[in-house]
């Protein structure tokens, strides 16, 4: 009898301590399984579902107008439209750097961004304010990376009283074909002048190689939790930018449709030859469809849920001079269609400028029927 007591005692002595390391380790598969997410990212997540959908107004990035600051300026009724147009968000790409060079003033650049924080609290819409068109480098990452620093301070200080809720901070618009870890640098940088002075701030940082949704997915996130993570989306680029002369040779084929038609497709533009634009012609039979969008969305959606961090689409849109009204709008709907299937927030590139959806000047009489299909305008009215 004092035998089996004795062994039922190491027995459960046994048990005990197996029981003991088994544990922890039990809750550290639960913990991993179903992580819980800081407060900060919960807050960075809420905030870019409500940026859902958006577009860009490009007025202060026109640095080729004459008179950029009175050109194609915001009126009382482009609010009133866009509100009424279903947007729920406003990206303002602001040139802070060309401003500066031709020695604009700061203030009276910022003069116009109050008033456009101003009327998005009217009519109930979200913020952007997007640093577009600066020239960091490889060559002058350290001069340039003060400098943008210089210009969010400025920023950050003027509005740390706006509810954090509305006015979000882009940092940087599209960084250059530079090495991703030297632009990662600098947006830690910039990252951590801005918390210096904001800790709440909600702010949104994409990839290298022009937010390309390829360096995204390659990209390891910040230890900032209050990060929205940005890529740009124009695949196919051969379709997208059909005869957008900025893009170079590249895309000097038009009348490209969209989805693929092997009937319409038009023949290579001897000018395309030898670039990528040649390679990607004889590519749009298999990308030019709604399928390879969405593999192509998925690549970024897979990256999202990897580290559990909230994404925008921060641009999408159709140059609008060579492409067919019926292929961008079916192209801006399968678009839609598909970020809205991820959950991803989307901001449409642009309002009233060489993307812009609309025929004329910006109205609901202005906007085609199929766009109107396109944007869901009948389910917001």
């Amino acid at each position: 009898m004092k035998k089996l007591i004795f062994k039922n005692s190491l027995l459960f002595r046994f048990v005990a301590f197996f029981l003991m390391l088994a544990i922890p380790l039990i809750n550290c598969s639960i913990a991993k399984s179903n992580p819980s997410i800081p407060n900060e990212r919960t807050i960075a997540f809420k905030r870019a579902k409500s940026l859902d959908n958006g577009v860009s107004i490009s007025w202060l990035e026109q640095t080729w107008s004459k008179d950029i600051l009175n050109e194609n300026a915001l009126q009382n009724s482009d609010f009133v439209l866009i509100k009424k147009l279903g947007f729920k968000s406003i990206r303002l790409p602001v040139a802070f750097t060309y401003f500066e060079s031709h020695n604009i003033p700061v203030e009276k650049v910022l003069l116009l961004i109050d008033d456009v924080i101003r009327q998005c609290h009217r009519y109930g819409l979200k913020l952007i304010i997007d640093y577009h068109y600066g020239e960091l480098g490889d060559n002058n990452y350290y001069s340039e990376t003060s400098r943008v620093i210089n210009t969010w301070n400025i920023l950050t200080k003027r509005y740390i009283k706006e509810n954090d809720d509305d006015l979000i901070f882009e940092l940087y618009n599209e960084p250059p074909h530079m090495d991703p870890q030297r632009w990662k640098d600098a947006a830690f940088n910039i990252i951590t002048a801005i918390r210096k002075i904001d800790k709440q701030r909600t702010l949104i940082v994409g990839a290298s190689n022009f937010n390309s949704i390829y360096e995204l997915s390659r990209f390891i996130r910040f230890a900032d939790e209050n990060i929205i993570y940005t890529f740009h989306f124009y695949e196919p680029f051969l379709f997208t930018h059909q005869g957008a002369t900025w893009a170079g040779e590249q895309v000097t084929t038009t009348g490209v449709p969209f989805p693929y038609n092997a009937e319409k497709f038009p023949a290579l533009n001897p000018q395309a030859k030898n670039t990528w634009g040649e390679t990607n012609y004889y590519q749009y039979q298999h990308d030019g469809n709604e399928q390879s969008i969405v593999d192509k969305l998925n690549i970024v959606k897979k990256w999202g849920d990897k580290y559990n961090v909230p994404l925008l689409c921060g641009e999408y849109g159709v140059y609008n001079k060579y492409a067919d009204l019926d292929s961008r709008c079916r192209y801006i709907k399968v678009v839609r269609k598909t970020l809205k299937a991820l959950n991803i927030p989307g901001m449409l590139w642009d309002y009233n400028s060489t993307f812009s959806i609309f025929n004329g000047k910006p109205s609901v009489e202005t906007l085609p029927d199929c766009m109107k299909d396109a944007i869901d305008y009948h389910k917001a009215n």
